[in-house]
């Protein structure tokens, strides 16, 4: 059974792996433990399935936005429901703090993501050239809640 819940310190190792198997440019440790340290206001949660972590979702508040800081899910367990499971679950604790607009980046050959993304009512607001480590370019994203 899935189940999205707030990352835990324990959680870091294996979040980390997922981040290496889906980006070239992963975080590392360090930040995800300064992201949970509370200084910022962010919400980190995890994707679980069988006691296993599964995926991850971070979000910065800023004001009254969420920004989107990354999402990942485990090769294997893709196009399962983890994804939005990690999406809506972070717009809800979003909303549930007083947030009204969110805004993330995506590459723009991720049609996977863009369409996740667009389900939820995120619209393309603009391109940030070459924003990628390889030189791919990123799509803004902006969805507006009340």
């Amino acid at each position: 059974m899935l189940i999205v819940r707030r990352m835990e310190r324990a959680d870091i190792p294996r979040v980390c792996e997922i981040e290496a198997l889906c980006f070239p440019d992963p975080w590392s440790e360090e930040s995800f433990e300064s992201e949970l340290s509370g200084l910022n206001p962010a919400v980190y949660v995890v994707a679980e399935e069988d006691g296993c972590v599964i995926g991850h979702m971070g979000m910065w508040h800023i004001l009254d936005e969420g920004h989107i800081t990354n999402v990942a899910v485990a090769p294997e367990a893709r196009r399962q429901g983890a994804g939005r499971a990690l999406v809506e679950e972070s717009l809800r604790l979003g909303l549930e703090n007083g947030l009204k607009a969110f805004t993330l980046e995506v590459r723009v050959s991720n049609e996977a993501a863009l369409a996740l993304y667009e389900s939820f009512g995120f619209t393309r607001a603009g391109v940030r050239k070459r924003y990628y480590g390889d030189g791919e370019d990123a799509l803004i994203m902006w969805a507006y809640k009340e």
